[in-house]
């Protein structure tokens, strides 16, 4: 057994290292996938960054942070990426990013195509379609049946090529916030690489989980989140362009801060959390001293299998994500097939049993209880969820 699945049942580990964080008393949270917390220690340092801004204030910020640890941080977000450092620029988050790259990638003719689909997040969705509005391009949407396959997600975007060959640009997103399934991503942009479509890739949900590599992915565009399952501070997130492709996107409104060749022109220049990003080089240590994405992704998936196998086959539950290893991670949703009201149901989770979890609806599949385990989450309560869900159902 790899060290890293045999460590995913460690509980003694886990509860070693669940005590590194501090958690409010109250419901179990199953709702980690909106954003994660920080370590007691990450949390002590943000408070001696804010200090130290506050005292300093711009004396601080213009002689030290804006000309050496701004670019010294930017270093270190690169090589945990393993991409050059003029590849990436920070952000406040995973929807900036996207916002960014979506309205100023500079390719696009009136009448082209660009493609989404029904699970792609909301504010992905409503930047492509102020496309078609500002652009004079056609939105086209896609959905993909259900229950999904490595095949079937497939044939959906090849159907789609195909059957729309004016489609120039299209997003991805890698794991979808709605049920928790995870994108074939390498595949899926080899084949819109055929037929010459780029992708911009919406990352928010995989850093940290998922292993991967931007260029063995075939990804040239994406935009991520710090503050899920790095431990960073909120407000904290980047965008990646390969050096090569930096000049399909435009700077961001005329941006002049910074050079035409600077990725940084590519984002809204304004104040940025300086504490939290100062904060950010401890934020990489202690991901990298626990084993990174591939620790904190099995340990997930682990939690993620004790509930699901105890479920899977129950009349009157339907386990939305698939069990094929490619296509899952620690998210996963499911819903209450003899109840109609999700949400009800997600409440008796929390009052009946101290659960807390999210409702997510807009995938074509219909709504459903998204369940996210996190680094604190235990073996018991994962059976404790096992056992509600089997009650209630």
């Amino acid at each position: 057994m790899p060290d890293n699945t045999r460590r995913a049942r460690d509980e003694a580990f886990w509860l070693t290292f669940a005590d590194r964080y501090a958690v409010e008393p109250g419901p179990v949270n199953l709702e980690n996938g909106y954003f994660g917390r920080m370590s007691r220690t990450v949390v002590e340092e943000y408070q001696r960054n804010i200090e130290l801004i506050n005292r300093s204030n711009s004396v601080h910020v213009r002689q030290q942070f804006e000309v050496v640890e701004s670019l010294e941080i930017r270093a270190q977000l690169a090589e945990l990426m393993g991409v050059p450092a003029g590849s990436v620029a920070l952000t406040r988050n995973a929807s900036d990013g996207l916002q960014s790259l979506i309205r100023n990638y500079n390719r696009l003719q009136p009448g082209d195509q660009v493609l989404i689909c029904d699970l792609e997040y909301d504010t992905v969705k409503g930047a492509m379609r102020w496309l078609a509005r500002h652009r004079g391009v056609e939105v086209i949407e896609i959905e993909h049946a259900h229950p999904a396959t490595f095949d079937s997600l497939l044939a959906s975007y090849r159907e789609a090529f195909v059957r729309y060959p004016r489609l120039k640009l299209m997003a991805l997103t890698h794991v979808t916030h709605r049920t928790g399934l995870v994108m074939p991503v390498q595949a899926i942009a080899a084949i819109a690489k055929e037929h010459g479509v780029d992708v911009i890739l919406d990352g928010a949900h995989a850093l940290g989980q998922l292993e991967f590599n931007l260029d063995k992915l075939g990804i040239a565009f994406a935009g991520y989140n710090l503050h899920k399952w790095i431990g960073a501070p909120l407000t904290l997130g980047f965008m990646y362009i390969a050096p090569e492709r930096l000049a399909d996107i435009d700077p961001d409104m005329g941006e002049m801060h910074f050079a035409h060749y600077d990725i940084r022109a590519r984002t809204p220049y304004s104040t940025p959390n300086i504490p939290a990003l100062l904060t950010l080089p401890l934020v990489f240590e202690e991901h990298r001293a626990m084993g990174g994405s591939a620790a904190k992704g099995a340990r997930l998936n682990y939690l993620r299998n004790l509930w699901v196998r105890a479920v899977r086959e129950l009349p009157g539950i339907e386990v939305m994500t698939p069990d094929d290893p490619r296509l899952y991670c620690g998210i996963t949703s499911m819903r209450f097939t003899r109840y109609a009201d999700q949400q009800a149901m997600a409440e008796r989770l929390l009052n009946d049993y101290n659960l807390f979890t999210v409702v997510r609806s807009g995938a074509a599949c219909g709504p459903c209880i998204r369940i996210t385990p996190g680094l604190t989450t235990t073996a018991a309560d994962m059976r404790l969820l096992a056992k509600a869900l089997t009650e209630l159902r």
